[in-house]
């Protein structure tokens, strides 16, 4: 500290370090929140892989282990994952959204119309993908979603050669405050599956 003081120097090069740190640090904390949209795809991997792990170990916990986990290749069906357990057939379209994020609405398939129980999970990440609360759309276990074919057409996220954003005539926008919030997996088990016993 001495050193610093009697060699101003010195004092300007530490200075400079510290602001390059600072710089760094700063960098990249805005590649980690950047990488969540450059590598969106990755990320709904990530969180669905989490997601069903979690699910199916808090299941074990409980001594339920009759739960059978299907995933779609791609999303045609307009849903991501399947899981059942008896009589239950959750068709579920899952949706990411990172915490703090200003997103009041998503985009849900109209196709979850036609499942006999869909529901929409959107999960609420931190910049690590640490899986922090849920929102849920759905009906009680074994029964549809609501009917939301009257709600507003989603259109596409980026434009045609003209600038003009097609719409996508079998997916609406829906906005968070039809979502109900969940705070944890196991409240997310209930709605999906009712009350649980091993």
């Amino acid at each position: 500290m001495c050193q610093l003081r009697s060699n101003p120097q010195l004092a300007i090069i530490a200075d400079k370090k510290r602001v390059g740190y600072l710089m760094d640090t700063k960098s990249s904390v805005i590649a980690d929140n950047s990488a969540h949209y450059i590598h969106s795809v990755l990320r709904e991997r990530i969180v669905e892989h989490v997601f069903v792990g979690d699910t199916l170990r808090r299941l074990w916990q409980l001594g339920i282990t009759d739960v059978e986990v299907l995933r779609s290749e791609f999303d045609a069906g307009g849903y991501d994952l399947v899981l059942s357990r008896g009589k239950i057939i959750r068709h579920i379209q899952l949706k990411t959204m990172s915490v703090g994020a200003t997103t009041r609405e998503t985009t849900v398939s109209m196709k979850l119309l036609e499942k006999p129980s869909g529901c929409v999970i959107w999960i609420v990440v931190t910049p690590d993908l640490q899986l922090l609360s849920y929102l849920w759309l759905g009906g009680l276990p074994g029964e549809p979603i609501s009917d939301f074919s009257d709600f507003k057409i989603a259109k596409h996220v980026r434009a045609n050669a003209e600038g003009i954003k097609g719409e996508r005539p079998n997916h609406r926008k829906v906005s968070s405050g039809r979502f109900e919030k969940l705070g944890s997996i196991d409240q997310v088990l209930g709605k999906l599956f009712g009350t649980l016993k091993g």
